[in-house]
């Protein structure tokens, strides 16, 4: 598989995530967002795990929680705080800042040398988001601040941690996703019973905004981001989650009348060169670093 393909499968997870919000507005019953993250995650991890036929082993178990909980189990409790805490646009605002949290981790943890193009890429992605979702009239609240840098702090660690690992040899993409997301489901599970409840009626409408979340929103998403965090660049993905808040922005002013700016048209300009700017700048340049890609490539295709 060559590197503009594997860029563009990882690329559909972020693009089906930035329907969520307007799937959960338009579809699923009002105040019970952390029941969608909950069906999300864990009957996609649970059919994930039965397609795969493989169970984690070893420090596996611990892992496979760790990354759980740090990719979907903690960022979804976070994320909706911030929600109910901050307008939208300063949320995806703050969201747009994890690719210089994934730089910075980066180099913490993996040692990686930080590259002047990739964090000029990324403060250009985060200016360029910022443009897309602020508006005159955004407002501040410390503690949603706090819930939104936690959020994307939480899944930056993740993408590291999911690159520093890697995936047991025999083990395929679906079912490392699996364990992922059945482990950040189980997670969630009493914090959405004990602290949200369930909704009195359930729709036609939301068995519908459920179903796109747990297959195209989570199955299907989460074992093409996992699978490209570890063949990409570790800023690869950093970059791709960019398009989340400009996929939301955009089917809020095509399907929802939303209204768009100058500004706004400025700013999604500044991120898609960010994106393409990112990932040229982020690939593998060393033949060191294109054996080691290969390598990883072939793995992946045997498990």
């Amino acid at each position: 598989m060559n590197r503009l393909t594997l860029v563009l499968l990882t690329a559909v997870a972020p693009i089906s995530w930035g329907t969520t919000y307007l799937v959960t507005t338009e579809l699923l019953p009002v105040g019970h967002p952390m029941l969608a993250g909950l069906l999300r995650a864990l009957p996609a991890g649970l059919i994930a795990l039965a397609i795969g036929r493989t169970v984690p082993s070893g420090w596996w178990w611990l892992k496979s929680l760790a990354l759980g909980v740090l990719n979907i189990g903690a960022f979804f409790p976070l994320l909706f705080l911030a929600a109910e805490r901050l307008p939208g646009g300063v949320a995806a605002a703050v969201a747009g800042a994890q690719p210089l949290i994934v730089l910075a981790l980066s180099a913490l943890v993996l040692h990686d040398r930080i590259r002047p193009a990739s964090a000029i890429a990324a403060l250009a992605g985060a200016a360029g988001v910022g443009l897309v979702v602020l508006g005159p009239d955004a407002a501040l609240d410390g503690l949603g601040i706090l819930a939104a840098l936690g959020g994307v702090s939480s899944t930056g660690l993740g993408i590291i941690l999911t690159k520093r690992w890697g995936r047991p040899a025999g083990v395929g993409p679906i079912a490392y996703a699996g364990w992922q997301l059945t482990a950040g489901g189980l997670f969630l599970l009493p914090l959405t019973l004990g602290l949200e409840g369930l909704p009195s009626r359930i729709d036609g409408d939301a068995v519908l905004g459920y179903l796109w979340l747990g297959t195209v929103g989570g199955l299907i998403a989460y074992t093409l981001w996992f699978r490209g965090i570890q063949l990409l660049p570790v800023m690869a993905p950093g970059l791709l989650a960019l398009f989340s808040p400009i996929v939301a922005t955009v089917l809020g002013v095509v399907l929802a009348g939303e209204a768009f700016s100058g500004a706004q048209a400025l700013g999604i300009g500044i991120v898609l060169v960010a994106l393409v700017g990112g990932q040229i700048v982020s690939s593998p340049r060393r033949s060191g670093e294109r054996a080691s890609m290969a390598a990883a490539e072939r793995v992946d295709v045997r498990a």
